[in-house]
């Protein structure tokens, strides 16, 4: 994730902050599925929705490879 950041393609200031949250989710839950977004914190901030909108059909690669890379 922050490797992307550091490359050409930049995350956004709240797609960093969703992809905190994820971390911070997996932290503690050890795994995050896409319907785990409709619940705190995740729905405050527009849920599953929002995410697509922010990072459209790269979510699920997303959720994926955090999942990968911090249950590891």
């Amino acid at each position: 994730m922050f490797g992307k950041q550091a490359s050409v393609l930049k995350f956004t200031a709240e797609q960093m902050e969703w992809l905190r949250m994820i971390r911070d989710h997996i932290c503690t839950s050890i795994h995050i599925e896409k319907n785990d977004l409709d619940y705190a914190p995740f729905d405050g901030k527009g849920g599953v929705g929002r995410m697509y909108q922010l990072f459209g059909d790269e979510m699920d690669k997303i959720l994926e490879e955090m999942n990968e890379a911090l249950a590891a």
